[in-house]
């Protein structure tokens, strides 16, 4: 390990410094990680097997996106699907007396 005299460092060597070192701290679980699954890849390859056929790989289902059931009256692009919070556009609409139905893709 580099010998660090930090009271004769610049401030951009102090910077660069700590740059680094947050960059090691944040991605040591990361490489933590990379080096055991390597190992266990190893002792799998060891045994006839690869890890994923001991371990399974996990597929989560993928939702599709909910079709557009209402359409901006001035720009068709802006459409929204009625599932989460009602866009902007839509709540303006209903303001100034169009009701659901009239916004509603036909």
């Amino acid at each position: 390990m580099a010998e660090f005299n930090i009271e004769e460092m610049s401030l951009k060597e102090l910077k660069s410094l700590q740059k680094d070192l947050a960059k090691a701290i944040s991605t040591f679980e990361d490489r933590q990680k990379s080096d055991a699954r390597s190992k266990l890849e190893i002792i799998a390859k060891e045994m006839g097997y690869s890890l994923a056929d001991l371990i399974g790989t996990e597929v989560k289902p993928t939702r599709a996106p909910a079709a557009a059931k209402y359409r901006h009256p001035e720009n068709a692009a802006l459409t929204w699907s009625g599932r989460g919070r009602k866009p902007l556009w839509f709540v303006a609409a209903l303001d100034a007396g169009k009701s659901p139905e009239d916004l509603a893709v036909n």
